[in-house]
């Protein structure tokens, strides 16, 4: 079996490789699917029970649906409806597509722990309803549900693995595990050398959003 230290000199420039693909892959796919969320969350809010439906509904089914499953149908299915998207951005996509979801239902969480007295307080002010939205209401749920984004943060970082389940140009961590088990006799310390990588990025988040979270609670 090859050791660990024969391992990594040999692929340390490789490892490196992933981990940044692994952040960049977190990254981009993170912030239009926070963005995307904190959309739906207030269009949610507005008073129309049809588009309150068709995004509720958008929620439960992107919340709902295994992400491999959603790459699969993104990647392989979509083609026959004649749409195309090449396997970087079909990755992204479908990471961005669960992000939001989870990101308008942690949110709607938050904005539930709001006592209607406060609107009640800003409609009396003669404050318009988005306004009430964007001034009252959305900063202190996002306050609220720092660690459940974090959490939501962490799986998505660890959900970049589904770039190892297409033709991705690139190797993250863990298509770069499965290459080199499949190139030679190091899969368990290349394995070894990966879960580390994943553990150490997901402890960093965890205490970037520990310092975040309280931050914000010094300023409720």
């Amino acid at each position: 079996m090859v050791s660990t230290p024969s391992l990594l000199a040999d692929y340390g420039p490789a490892f490196w490789q992933a981990l940044l693909l692994t952040w960049k892959l977190t990254a981009v796919s993170f912030v239009p699917g926070f963005l995307l969320g904190v959309v739906v969350t207030v269009l949610r809010l507005l008073p129309l029970p049809p588009l309150r439906f068709v995004l509720t509904t958008y929620v439960e089914i992107f919340r709902n649906i295994p992400g491999v499953a959603l790459l699969i149908f993104i990647v392989f299915a979509l083609p026959d409806l004649n749409v195309l998207i090449d396997y970087e951005p079909s990755v992204i996509l479908t990471l961005t597509l669960v992000c939001s979801a989870f990101t308008a239902d942690y949110l709607r969480a938050g904005i539930n722990t709001i006592g209607g007295g406060q609107i009640q307080a800003a409609l009396s002010l003669g404050m318009r309803p988005m306004s009430i939205i964007s001034a009252v209401v959305l900063p202190q749920a996002l306050r609220a549900v720092v660690q459940p984004m974090t959490s939501l943060l962490i799986a998505l970082m660890l959900s970049t693995s589904l770039a190892s389940q297409v033709p991705f140009p690139g190797r993250e961590l863990t298509a770069l595990v499965s290459k080199i088990a499949n190139d030679s006799a190091a899969g368990i310390p290349a394995f070894a050398v990966a879960a580390a990588l994943y553990v150490a990025t997901g402890l960093l988040i965890a205490w970037a959003g520990a310092t975040l979270e309280k931050k914000v609670r010094i300023l409720r």
